[in-house]
């Protein structure tokens, strides 16, 4: 079958800077590509050249006939003097047209629109909602090729997991540039890493490419040992979670498993909190009866809330559910309205807020981190100022530019690289992952899971959440801070479901609630219990009866994509396809959740 899409041999420059050289690829029907790579390092100008919007240098771009084509470029041009319902809905007369289709109103759902509102002017929108807007306008077309650049910013958990469903349901060609991990995981079967002006092709996802790139490095010269140390560290991460134990990757399983063999957790819990602990002592951050409201919303209705020593949290919620509010409360930046914020004699806070501080403008990029210190100590390793730099995604020569002439991305990583150098021992993150590459993410973590102290993370990006957090809370709009033993899925089964109350870590109206707090924090309080011999092999014997059956539903769940992508046309059959994969995803989540607690109970 021809290819949609075809690049030969082009090249293309910026300055004396080639981003690509000599590349050749081609786009095939209902395929579904990840494009990953380094910040500055080509990605969005592969995309335009494909596109059409930019012209190669060198070369040739060819396109199907007929071809109906979609792209969603981060500069989200809008009409002027338009509303969001003409630039979403022009193609439909009336209400009732594009009202009576499934499809439509699922994505104007699905993308907040009708939150935004359909008559509001395209004018007044923020930078968000503005990139929701274009995402509507190119989803409701027919079409076989859309192109999207970053998509899942600015959309919380569950716009993201509604954008990757509707993707896999519909048949058409996808390239997507995108730092989530979790939504390449799950929605594209092949990778294209641009690196030094070439596109190399991997099969499956980020999982699979992580595998490559491990096996890759493997092989590498002593000059790639850095990144190869992290490939493994990262891919080791995979193989761990309960979901990355029952899938099948698709690259070279066993050579991979043998890479890691003797990798370590990504973190000693136990001795980080325990040197938590020595640096903080018992009392960190706590709310008491504390209350908050943002024009005249409630966010935290009388909540008790403690965060001890060593603790790793991540916040969720939909946007304006108040997780910045919140956290700027925990920083102290506000007061509560009612009961008190209690802080730590010996705590170190430093806060990555989502706006940019003011940064020494004069400065050059080393100067500005060297202000705030020379060297680092990060759990085990000590690092300057320079090598914190570097990797955080400042290479030798760029700490040499000004930073007046740095990005908005590049400064909101100069602003973490001052935070770090601090050395804090209480850590407040609001959206890190925004402006940052996947390989710039790695580092990021890598150097908190060597980091002893108390973490807060608000972010959109479910993968960082579960990677270097412990715990999840949720913000439902009730007033409350819900622990979520389940973590992210939990949350979204809760969204999806109508709601029958919660556990709150805090609040008010049951006996003892000003301790819930703690009781949920305390993650496995009386079930440290050691299993006897015949509870052992029961248990044991359990975990491979869930592995198989786990096995199955994956197999089926398989199915029933592709069935769905079949079925595109075919609106009775798709509605009836979509019940069953929401049933066996029900399903899966359910084992899912047997799985860990009986893995846990083994452990």
């Amino acid at each position: 079958m021809a290819n949609l899409v075809n690049l030969e041999a082009v090249g293309k420059s910026h300055g004396e800077r080639t981003l690509l050289d000599g590349v050749s690829l081609g786009v095939g029907a209902g395929e579904r590509i990840g494009v990953v790579g380094l910040n500055g390092g080509g990605k969005t100008t592969l995309l335009e050249v494909l596109s059409g919007i930019s012209e190669p240098d060198s070369g040739r771009v060819s396109w199907a006939r007929g071809l109906r084509m979609r792209v969603v470029t981060q500069r989200t041009d809008l009409p002027e003097g338009g509303t969001v319902r003409q630039a979403v809905l022009s193609d439909y007369a009336a209400e009732h047209e594009w009202a009576s289709e499934p499809r439509i109103r699922s994505i104007v759902d699905g993308l907040g629109i009708a939150a935004i509102g359909l008559d509001t002017p395209t004018d007044t929108l923020s930078g968000g909602e503005r990139r929701r807007v274009a995402l509507a306008a190119a989803l409701v077309a027919e079409l076989d090729v859309v192109v999207l650049d970053e998509p899942t910013n600015h959309l919380d958990v569950e716009g993201v997991r509604w954008l990757a469903d509707h993707l896999l349901a519909r048949r058409v060609s996808l390239i997507v540039v995108t730092h989530d991990r979790w939504f390449l995981d799950t929605v594209c079967s092949r990778t294209w890493e641009v690196t030094d002006g070439r596109v190399e092709q991997y099969e499956g996802g980020y999982a699979d490419w992580i595998y490559a790139r491990a096996e890759r490095a493997r092989k590498a010269a002593a000059a790639e040992e850095k990144r190869r140390n992290l490939a493994r560290k990262e891919l080791a991460w995979l193989q761990r979670g309960a979901k990355a134990r029952t899938s099948k990757p698709k690259f070279r399983v066993e050579a991979a498993e043998a890479l890691i063999s003797d990798v370590p957790e990504p973190r000693d819990t136990v001795e980080l909190t325990s040197f938590a602990k020595r640096r903080l002592g018992k009392t960190v951050l706590e709310l008491e009866d504390a209350s908050l409201s943002i024009d005249e919303r409630t966010l935290l209705d009388h909540v008790t809330w403690r965060i001890g020593p060593g603790d790793r949290v991540g916040i969720v919620g939909v946007n304006g559910s108040g997780k910045t509010s919140v956290l700027r409360l925990l920083a102290g930046e506000t007061e509560p309205e009612t009961g008190r914020r209690i802080e730590g004699k010996t705590v170190r806070m430093a806060h990555l807020r989502q706006e940019l501080d003011d940064l020494p403008g004069d400065l050059r990029v080393l100067q500005a981190v060297e202000r705030v210190a020379s060297r680092v100590s990060l759990g085990k390793h000590e690092l300057s100022a320079s090598q914190l730099a570097e990797r955080l995604g400042f290479g030798r020569s760029r700490q040499w530019t000004p930073v007046r002439d740095l990005s908005g991305g590049e400064r909101r990583r100069l602003q973490l690289v001052r935070l770090l150098m601090s050395e804090p021992n209480v850590l407040l993150l609001d959206e890190p992952t925004n402006d940052l590459d996947i390989d710039t993410l790695q580092q990021l973590e890598d150097l908190l899971d060597g980091w002893a102290g108390t973490l807060v993370v608000v972010s959109h990006d479910r993968y960082l959440v579960e990677r270097v957090c412990d715990s999840v809370v949720a913000l439902f709009g009730d007033g409350d801070v819900t622990h979520l033993p389940g973590g992210i899925d939990e949350y979204l089964d809760r969204r999806s479901a109508p709601r029958t109350g919660g556990t709150g870590v805090g609040g008010t109206g049951a006996s003892g609630s000003k301790d819930r707090g703690r009781e949920a924090g305390d993650e496995g309080a009386g079930s440290d219990r050691t299993l006897t011999p015949a509870e052992w092999r029961a248990a044991t014997k359990e975990l491979g009866k869930l592995e198989r059956k786990l096995d199955s539903l994956a197999a089926k769940e398989s199915e029933l994509h592709a069935a769905l992508a079949e079925a595109a046309t075919d609106p009775d059959r798709l509605m009836r396809l979509n019940t069953e994969l929401k049933d066996l995803r029900a399903q899966k989540e359910d084992l899912e959740q047997r799985w860990l607690e009986t893995s846990e109970a083994l452990e």
